[in-house]
């Protein structure tokens, strides 16, 4: 069995990289375009945080919402990321079924724009 030794001045230094996301995300939206887009999908990830926040609340995984709904793990995922890809919203009534799954009720309003 051959065995490669690796010398120490031939190894991989790990070097944490700095990141700073909430510093980067302020000056990015100093550019119009991406603030635009920005808050273009705010509403998308604002309704996404919701679904996830229930189901944090309500202790259950992707597989016991989705078992409570009648359908696949596979498609729960599907439903929770469509939010924030733009290409296919949930039904009102699978985000009744979820939030049933989840033992809440679904309500809509609509909020006056500051």
């Amino acid at each position: 069995m051959n065995k490669q030794v690796v010398r120490q001045d031939d190894a991989m230094e790990y070097r944490p990289v700095q990141a700073e996301p909430l510093v980067e995300l302020e000056r990015d939206l100093q550019d119009p375009a991406f603030r635009a887009e920005w808050e273009a999908i705010a509403d998308e990830f604002a309704a996404l945080d919701i679904l996830l926040d229930a189901r944090r609340r309500a202790g259950l995984t992707q597989e016991q919402v989705a078992e409570r709904m009648g359908v696949k793990q596979s498609a729960l995922a599907r439903i929770e990321t469509s939010l924030t890809s733009r290409k296919h919203s949930p039904s009102l009534a699978t985000l009744r079924k979820y939030a049933a799954a989840v033992g809440c009720k679904l309500e809509i309003r609509l909020a006056p724009r500051s």
